[in-house]
């Protein structure tokens, strides 16, 4: 069997994501800043914004799963940017910003609408801006998911569907 993996019309869009993120990064050792990485951004000043959450309420809030703020927040307060305390009742927890987070979150926001001024001037010099292809896509896929898609393939590829 040949490796699948050889050709990818997919790895291209995680590299430049993983590169644009890294160089969001470097934005924050150029500064000395430990432990912050750009995808912790958006929960940290939508806590500032609006105080406390629970996990699920900031998942809410941001357009994730509880189980992925879950994982995120536990990395956030790994690296000192967020405390959890009890919650209304013994299940829930509620997340806050540390004074560490505290003092970065002026930058950060500095540092979002830098990134949203950039993303516009990137924008103005291609054919076919990103948000466009965005958009796009997302019609695409309101018309057919992915998953489908990926599903009609696999029928058509006669591959045995395994051990159910």
């Amino acid at each position: 069997m040949d490796d699948p993996t050889e050709q990818s019309q997919w790895r291209g869009l995680h590299r430049l994501l993983a590169r644009m993120d890294a160089e969001i990064g470097q934005v924050y050792t150029d500064r000395d800043i430990k432990g912050l990485k750009p995808s912790y951004v958006l929960e940290l000043l939508r806590l500032h914004a609006n105080g406390p959450m629970t996990i699920t309420e900031l998942a809410d809030s941001v357009g994730r799963t509880h189980s992925a703020l879950s994982q995120k927040v536990s990395a956030m307060r790994t690296a000192g940017l967020v405390r959890t305390v009890p919650g209304k009742d013994a299940r829930s927890k509620k997340v806050t910003l540390t004074a560490k987070s505290k003092k970065l979150v002026e930058l950060l926001a500095a540092e979002w609408r830098a990134t949203e001024a950039a993303i516009t001037e990137l924008e103005a010099e291609l054919p076919y801006p990103m948000t466009q292809v965005v958009r796009d896509v997302e019609a695409a896929l309101a018309r057919k998911s992915f998953h489908d898609r990926i599903t009609e393939k696999l029928r058509e590829s006669d591959v045995p569907e395994g051990d159910k």
